[in-house]
């Protein structure tokens, strides 16, 4: 193999460098992601309950359904922030 054959290494694409504008997309993709899987999440309260008080919207929601709706925030965001850099909004 030779350096010929590894060229295509070189073809990373370039994406945005973090800012706040980044920062923000990402908070509100997680804000999205929480709202949505506050209503469309079926089975609620089921688990361990979030160690600080909530508000009274939020009484079934516990770790569970926290960290799933921030990971899907993050798979969320992860796509805003490429989809954006790449149309040149970011």
């Amino acid at each position: 193999m030779n350096f010929l054959s590894l060229s295509f290494l070189a073809n990373v694409p370039q994406t945005v460098e973090w800012n706040y504008q980044v920062a923000i997309v990402m908070i509100a993709a997680n804000l999205f992601a929480v709202f949505i899987g506050r209503f469309a999440i079926q089975k609620v309260g089921i688990g361990p309950d979030l160690p600080l008080g909530k508000p009274g919207l939020w009484k079934n929601f516990g770790l569970a359904e926290l960290l799933a709706t921030f990971s899907f925030g993050h798979i969320l965001g992860a796509g805003f922030i490429l989809a954006f850099s790449n149309a040149g909004l970011l």
